[in-house]
C-alpha cells in the first residue's frame, strides 16, 4: 500500500480570478491606440490601392502584435512592476493573472498576429511585425531596460516601427516616407519618456532600473531632453523640407516644435524640486499632444489630396 504525499500533489489547483478587463490591461491599450494611429498614417501615406478588408486586417494584426508585446513585457517585468507605484496596479502584481498565463497569452497573440499578416497580406509586413515584437520583448525588455541607461533610446525603435509595418503591408516594400515617420517617433521617444523618468525617478530607483536620471543624474537628463528635442524639431520638419508634404504640415510641425522647445528649455532651467516637477509633467503631457497633432496633420493632408480631385471634378 502506497503512502499518499499530500505535500507533493496540489489538491487545490489555482482557479484564475482574471476577468476580461485584466487581459485587456495586459495589452496596454493606451500604447496600442498610439500604435494603431501611427500605423494608420503610414498606411494612408503609402501609394497604390489597398482593399479595405486588407487594410483593416493589417491594422488589427499590428494592434494585436503591439498588445502581445505589452503582455509579454508585463510577464517578464512582474517583479519590477510590483515595486513601482505607476505599475503596481497591473494584473500580475495584483495577483489577477500569473506570469505564465500572461506569457502564454502574449505568445499566442504574437504567433497569430504575425502569421495572419504574413498569410493574408504579405510576408514583408509579417516579418517586420515579428521583428518589432522580438525587438521590444527580447532586446528592450529582457536586455536593454535592465542593463543600460540608453534603454529607452535604443528600445524606442520598436515603438517607431508600426508605420513602417503598415507601409510594407500596402506596398510590400520599405521606402523613405515611412522611415521619416520612424525617425520622428524615434527622436520623440527620449524627451517624452525621460520627462516621465524625471518625476518618477524614485519609482525606477526602487525597481533597480538604470534610467538616465538615476544613472547620469537629473541635470544630465535635462540636457539630453533639450538636445533630443532640437533634433526632433529638425526631423519632424523633414517631410515638408524634402517635398513630401505641403507648407501646412511644415508650419504645424514648426509651431509644435516651438512648443516642445519652450517646454524642454523650461525643464532644463527649472532645477528646484517643485518647479522641476511641474516643468517635467507639462513636457510629458504636451509631448503626447505633439505626436498626435503632428500625425493627425499628416493624415489630414493625405485625405485632402485624395479628395481634392473628387471635389474639383464635382
Amino acid at each position: 500500500m502506497s503512502v499518499l504525499d499530500h505535500n507533493a500533489i496540489d489538491i487545490n489547483p489555482r482557479i484564475s480570478e482574471a476577468e476580461v478587463g485584466d487581459y485587456i490591461a495586459l495589452l496596454k491599450p493606451r500604447v496600442m491606440s498610439l500604435v494603431i494611429f501611427t500605423a494608420l498614417v503610414g498606411m494612408a501615406m503609402a501609394p497604390g490601392h489597398f482593399h479595405w478588408v486588407l487594410a483593416i486586417t493589417s491594422l488589427l494584426c499590428i494592434a494585436v502584435g503591439a498588445g502581445a508585446s505589452g503582455a509579454l513585457n508585463m510577464a517578464l517585468e512582474g517583479d519590477i512592476d510590483s515595486k513601482m507605484s505607476r505599475t503596481a496596479n497591473r494584473p500580475i502584481p495584483r495577483g489577477r493573472i500569473t506570469r505564465p498565463e500572461a506569457m502564454a497569452f502574449g505568445l499566442t497573440l504574437s504567433f497569430f498576429s504575425v502569421m495572419t499578416l504574413g498569410i493574408l497580406v504579405n510576408w514583408i509586413a509579417g516579418a517586420l511585425l515579428a521583428f518589432t515584437i522580438f525587438f521590444y520583448v527580447v532586446i528592450y525588455t529582457m536586455w536593454l531596460k535592465r542593463w543600460t541607461a540608453q534603454n529607452i533610446v535604443i528600445g524606442g525603435a520598436a515603438g517607431a516601427l508600426p508605420p513602417v509595418v503598415a507601409w510594407a503591408a500596402v506596398t510590400g516594400t520599405v521606402d523613405v516616407e515611412p522611415l521619416l515617420l520612424f525617425a520622428i517617433i524615434f527622436f520623440w521617444t527620449p524627451p517624452h519618456f525621460w520627462a516621465l523618468a524625471l518625476f518618477r525617478s524614485d519609482d525606477y530607483a526602487r525597481a533597480g532600473i538604470p534610467m538616465l536620471p538615476n544613472v547620469a543624474g537629473p541635470d544630465a537628463t535635462r540636457l539630453q531632453i533639450l538636445l533630443y528635442t532640437i533634433v526632433l524639431i529638425a526631423v519632424a520638419a523633414a517631410p515638408w523640407a524634402l517635398g513630401y508634404f505641403d507648407a501646412v504640415y511644415g508650419i504645424v510641425s514648426l509651431i509644435l516644435g516651438a512648443g516642445m522647445l519652450v517646454l524642454a528649455i523650461n525643464v532644463y532651467l527649472r532645477r528646484e524640486r517643485a518647479a522641476s516637477l511641474r516643468a517635467t509633467r507639462k513636457l510629458f503631457a504636451f509631448s503626447i499632444l505633439y505626436l498626435f497633432v503632428l500625425f493627425a496633420t499628416l493624415l489630414a493632408e493625405v485625405v485632402f489630396r485624395a479628395l481634392a480631385p473628387l471635389v474639383g471634378g464635382a
